[in-house]
């Protein structure tokens, strides 16, 4: 905090002088005197000649704009890092430490360490930093904003009153209105705090500096507190989010109703606390059992595996770059640039800061990189796929108990991760829901496995529906034909390009429904029901604020009955036949005339729940005790063709078979929804 506040700079305003700005000193010692003589503001700018660290090593003098807080930071910094001349952030300050650590050694940087922490509480102390109400300013458009949320979500309501869509699909388009409206609030409000008084607002430079605070608390503070999640117990469900959001903020305070919605959370994370913390220590227990024998013994397992590493994503918004995950890594083959054709780093070569950063302004997408999950060492692991170690910044040493190292990084913050609940005090997070594809580049467009029906939306518009589950839509490059990037297009999505046509950053290339799985009719006919029949295979669920009535598959006790769904032409003939999961909502009557791309069933997907770590923690221990997990997806073993076979007390029997007539029977539980049709590759 003292840090950022020396090397923070500020320019003069008819409100405030800044003394000393725009004076030219002859060198660092005569810059140093002035401030000590008050002739000279620690964040005034000023021009000072320096020696320049040049990229081969020697020194130039040269005058640069400077601040006095900069220079008296850089007499503690060692010559052969340069000169740094930046506001000094968390960040920006644990990189430079690592630099300076690499160009001098321990010792030095040790010493380098204890003399910026002094500084650092000597101009902390000195600025004088305080919180008042003052600095908390509340954006002038929030009453709008929440006028226009509001009005949103009437729509909404409206259209559920008229049966347009179901319980489920208002309250998560309810929570995604006020999640978008939360986030844009948020947004203004750090624009404000972050132009007041240029920037040299205390609760900004707080929150900048990387001392104290995050965006979330001065959301809290200056924006609406947002949506709230409904305590649960432990076990049990609970977890949902209520839908009304707390508008007001702790500087406008909350009403007795809010008050009391929001303290339900916080206590509830106190209570939690205490609870979790042996749950904690176990699961660190357990995780030391299993890691203990992962030791690296060889160098090269040469391994012809690794895993595909892309940038971490939560709807569109980068949560961790790419060239922080393939850091210290070892590349699996040649990284090539897709648009020089260049290689960045050869197999087999470990992933520097320095190339890491050509990947991140490269266009490319994914990097395949050596792992401990895919290596081939006969005892523990080896050098290569572990990569380089975090304690020492090199390479990974043989012997090295890495195992151990991997499960006290866990267990080490489990009792803290425990107090996820706490730390939000009910407050829910993002919850807004990825429903678009948007091209990330310009490019051609190339789509694979593609099937299409042509249908009509609600409006009457005609659009092109996705039938296959395997889609892919392909950004190549114009010139090169290298891949950009891809994205998986889902079943049931409205497509907005043709392949082969040239696309643009930004376009959208499809939009789908993402509250619901869908089963989109392939032919045009008559429905046909089989074993759908009220009280034993389908219930018809009334909404009591809409009268709306639908018809919803459940659970029946004869497990000979298979609620089926047909599709029959003129003649009688079944075209195609549909297995309905439990669960599933139908949206066709029996004897129904219908046409191509006509959404015959909807599959609510479960709803987004604010769930803490502990909630977790018993599906990872059963990880560890090598447990038939509960629920598992059932994963085909080879390639083929798949077809379905008899039903054996409630199990289907789907049968697969390869290329060269190898055959594999799973049986799969009647409930659970198919993803694949008969007869498909």
């Amino acid at each position: 905090m003292g840090l950022y506040y020396m090397t923070k700079l500020r320019r003069s305003t008819p409100e405030h002088k800044v003394i000393g700005e725009g004076l030219t000193f002859y060198g660092p010692e005569e810059l140093v005197i002035a401030f000590n003589e008050k002739r000279v503001d620690i964040n005034a700018p000023v021009k000072c000649r320096i020696d320049l660290l040049q990229p081969d090593g020697s020194y130039k003098a040269e005058v640069i704009e400077t601040t006095a807080g900069r220079v008296i930071f850089n007499q503690a910094v060692p010559d052969e890092a340069g000169y740094i001349n930046e506001v000094l952030t968390k960040k920006a300050l644990r990189d430079i430490i690592g630099d300076i650590l690499k160009v001098t050694d321990v010792p030095r940087t040790a010493a380098l360490l204890d003399e910026i922490k002094d500084m650092g509480y000597g101009f902390a102390f000195r600025g004088g930093l305080s919180f008042s109400l003052g600095d908390i300013m509340i954006p002038d458009e929030k009453q709008a904003m929440i006028d226009a949320a509001n009005t949103k979500v009437d729509a909404i309501r409206g259209n559920y009153g008229m049966g347009l869509i179901t319980q489920n699909e208002r309250y998560n388009q309810v929570i995604d209105v006020w999640t978008a409206t939360n986030a844009e609030l948020t947004e203004l409000a750090m624009k404000n705090i972050r132009e007041d008084n240029q920037g040299f607002n205390s609760v900004f430079m707080m929150l900048d500096s990387g001392a104290r605070g995050s965006k979330e608390q001065i959301r809290q503070l200056t924006g609406m507190r947002g949506l709230m999640a409904k305590p649960k117990k432990s076990n049990s469900g609970g977890g949902e989010i209520i839908e009304n959001p707390i508008l007001s903020n702790f500087k406008e305070g909350l009403s007795i109703l809010e008050y009391f919605i929001s303290t339900h959370g916080a206590r509830k994370g106190l209570a939690d606390t205490a609870l979790k913390t042996a749950d904690a220590g176990y699961l660190t227990r357990r995780l030391h059992d299993v890691a203990q024998d992962v030791i690296v013994n060889v160098e090269d397992c040469e391994t012809l595996r690794g895993i595909d590493v892309s940038a971490l994503k939560k709807n569109e918004e980068v949560m961790e770059k790419l060239s922080a995950r393939v850091l210290g890594r070892v590349a699996l083959h040649d990284v090539i640039d897709p648009a020089t054709q260049t290689v960045i780093v050869e197999a087999g070569e470990l992933i520097t800061e320095e190339i890491a950063d050509i990947i991140e302004a490269s266009d490319l997408e994914s990097v395949e990189v050596r792992s401990p999950l895919t290596c081939e060492a006969k005892k523990g692991i080896c050098v290569k796929c572990y990569g380089r170690n975090l304690a020492t910044n090199k390479l990974v040493m043989r012997g090295e108990a890495v195992g151990v190292i991997a499960a006290q990084s866990i267990g080490e913050p489990g009792t803290q991760l425990t107090l996820r609940t706490f730390h939000v005090g009910g407050v829910a997070g993002n919850v807004s829901q990825e429903n678009t594809i948007v091209a990330k580049h310009d490019g051609i467009l190339e789509i694979e496995d593609l099937k299409l029906v042509k249908s009509e939306d609600n409006t009457g518009n005609p659009v092109n529906v996705v039938i296959s589950r395997t889609a892919e839509a392909k950004v190549l490059h114009p010139a090169t034909k290298m891949l950009l990037n891809s994205n998986n297009i889902p079943y049931g999505s409205e497509l907005y390009a043709t392949a082969g046509t040239k696309v643009k950053k930004g376009d959208v290339l499809a939009k789908w429904d993402p509250f619901n799985g869908v089963i989109i009719s392939e032919f045009a006919g008559k429905i046909k029901f089989e074993n759908i029949i009220q009280g034993t295979t389908f219930q018809v669920e009334t909404d009591e604020q809409t009268g709306y009535e639908e018809k919803v598959i459940t659970d029946s006790r004869d497990k000979k009955l298979i609620p089926t769904l047909h599709i029959v032409d003129s003649k009688g003939d079944t075209q195609i036949s549909y297995n309905l999961p439990v669960g599933s909502h139908l949206m066709v009557n029996d004897s129904e005339k219908i046409k191509v791309g006509k959404v015959l069933v909807k599959i609510p997907r479960k709803s987004a729940k604010a769930g803490d770590i502990t909630g977790g923690l018993p599906r990872v221990t059963e990880l560890f005790e090598a447990r038939n997990p509960s629920n598992p997806a059932v994963v085909s073993e080879i390639d083929g063709v798949v077809a379905f076979g008899k039903i054996k007390r409630g199990n289907r029997e789907i049968i697969v078979t390869s290329k060269t007539d190898e055959v594999k029977k799973y049986l799969v539980k009647l409930l659970i929804k198919f993803l694949y049709k008969k007869m498909i590759m």
